[in-house]
């Protein structure tokens, strides 16, 4: 666990890829134990590829998606509801193991 720094955060990538990248990894981990593995996959590196991670205070991490993400996925056939649905469940299991790996859970 890293000594966390708001300020530090603002630099996320210089400061905290480490933690950052465990925090994405242990996330998609339990979401390809639970979904299917090509929905996980694509929206892994079709969407959250482009997330930024932002610190909100409090111990609580917000992740910010790219635009149009549904329109991103390639390759896998999934209605707009599920992906949806998915991909929330996804961002979630991320901003919990955000606050997991930071110490704040």
């Amino acid at each position: 666990m890293a000594d966390f720094d708001p300020e530090k955060f603002e630099d996320k990538y210089a400061n905290y890829f480490p933690e950052l990248q465990q925090a994405y990894k242990n996330a998609f981990n339990r979401m390809n134990d639970r979904y299917d593995s090509q929905l996980v996959h694509a929206i892994d590196q079709e969407v959250l590829n482009e997330s930024e991670p932002f610190y909100e205070g409090d111990g609580e991490f917000r992740v910010e998606l790219p635009d149009e993400p549904y329109d991103r996925l390639s390759g896998v056939l999934v209605e707009e509801e599920r992906f949806d649905d998915v991909l929330e469940t996804h961002v979630e299991e991320i901003e919990t193991e955000l606050r997991r790996v930071f110490g704040f859970n």
